[in-house]
């Protein structure tokens, strides 16, 4: 019987990662009803909810802790998760619910607790009562205490994997799952192969920013060139003069690297910024220096087309 129970404990038992997730995804949906919420006000006078901005945020999270915790014993982000609240202070072993009192101290220190920060924070801040300086350290000296608490309480939560906030450990409230979960089994080949696959793909998203992809195609081109047979300079000129050897386009303001080949100078110089070590595509030549194409002897060539 008693491998029996310390059994379903274990597998009832809810991981720290699970209780701290149910936290986050909680105040993603502060964040979202919030952002929601003010949106609604947007065509009105800006600063308009900024007087009343703390009651108003306390009213919508009344609003969710009634349709949440009120009744159904578990948060958004608990239920998200199949987990709930259970009153630890029950001698009973079997599922217990937290009682009435204990959801509604539950909103006091959550609700009622920010809501007290946030309000003696800005009457604090008002020029008017700048005297109370006393008054002002004692609440600074209070929160800094809760603050401790809080630190301390997760410390110990990290050690023993319960009562993830100070306010549930002061409540005798914790988290427990609402349906037994089943123990899943993962094949140690498929984990390796996962890990394998995971592990490559990082390294392939690392990698291929590095890989200067002009450059190589440079290099295959000028090892294709010998294949072919190379062309005299004078049909080289004669064929690059009809167009930018990288747009393709008739070259506007032509330009040369210290090759043959013709550039656009917006490509040249476009290509030449993003990559110091930029190489021709046609023939692999190394940017000396960019220079007006002469309107010489290359440029009666150009134009006899």
């Amino acid at each position: 019987m008693t491998s029996n129970k310390e059994n379903a404990k274990s597998t009832n038992r809810v991981l720290r990662i699970s209780q701290l997730d149910a936290l986050e995804l909680n105040k993603a949906l502060e964040q979202l009803v919030w952002s929601q919420f003010t949106q609604c006000f947007h065509g009105f006078k800006p600063g308009l909810l900024a007087r009343f901005e703390p009651e108003v945020k306390a009213c919508l999270w009344l609003f969710l802790w009634r349709f949440t915790i009120y009744s159904k014993n578990a948060t958004v982000g608990q239920s998200v998760l199949n987990i709930q609240y259970k009153n630890d202070f029950s001698p009973n072993l079997r599922y217990q619910p937290p009682s009435k009192n204990q959801k509604i101290w539950y909103a006091v220190c959550t609700i009622g607790g920010r809501w007290l920060e946030e309000r003696c924070y800005d009457l604090l801040r008002n020029h008017h009562l700048a005297s109370f300086g006393k008054v002002k350290q004692c609440v600074n000296f209070v929160v800094g205490l809760l603050k401790l608490g809080g630190l301390i309480n997760f410390l110990i939560f990290l050690q023993r994997g319960k009562f993830a906030t100070l306010t549930e450990r002061l409540l005798g409230i914790h988290s427990v799952f609402c349906m037994p979960q089943n123990v899943r089994e993962v094949g140690f080949e498929y984990m390796n192969r996962e890990l394998l696959w995971h592990g490559f793909a990082e390294f392939l998203i690392f990698l291929l920013p590095l890989i200067n992809v002009q450059k190589l195609k440079a290099k295959l081109s000028s090892w294709c060139i010998p294949l072919t047979g190379a062309p005299n300079s004078d049909n080289i000129l004669a064929t690059s003069g009809k167009e930018c050897s990288l747009c393709g386009e008739w070259p506007t303001l032509p330009h040369t690297i210290g090759c043959e080949h013709i550039f656009c100078y917006f490509c040249a110089k476009s290509s030449f910024l993003f990559d110091m070590y930029f190489t021709c595509p046609k023939c692999g030549t190394e940017v000396h220096s960019l220079q007006p194409l002469k309107s010489g002897i290359e440029m009666s060539e150009v134009n006899a087309l």
